[in-house]
């Protein structure tokens, strides 16, 4: 339930900055502000897929999960790599520092989870 719960906090956010940002700086930071919106839709993504339930929606949380792990760690490395591509902060800059380190903490704690519920379904 705190998953769900974390996940529908960082859609929330992700989805209502990337809106604002898009529809009055769009082209300050374009590239921060589309990576801001997909973040959002991914986040958006797990948080239905983990209230769903069943096999293919914890299969596909999984995938997303991971797919989210690999866009923090790339952005959050591309982000100190060379700041000046991102003008403004995405919610994966720094590895989600803006948000308190959520967004790389909290793949890794839903791969845990999913995958220790997968365990627990098949015994």
């Amino acid at each position: 339930m705190l998953l769900v719960w974390l996940y529908g906090v960082m859609v929330v956010g992700a989805v209502s900055r990337s809106a604002v940002q898009i529809s009055t700086e769009f082209d300050k930071a374009p590239l921060a502000y589309s990576l801001s919106a997909i973040a959002g839709l991914v986040y958006g993504f797990i948080t239905y897929s983990l209230v769903r339930g069943g096999e293919k929606a914890r299969r596909a949380a999984l995938a997303c999960c991971a797919a989210e792990l690999a866009g923090v760690l790339i952005v959050g490395t591309w982000t100190l790599v060379e700041p000046s591509a991102f003008p403004d902060a995405t919610v994966w800059s720094d590895y989600g520092m803006g948000y308190l380190f959520i967004p790389v903490l909290l793949p890794v704690s839903a791969m845990y989870w999913l995958r220790k519920a997968a365990r627990t379904t098949t015994d």
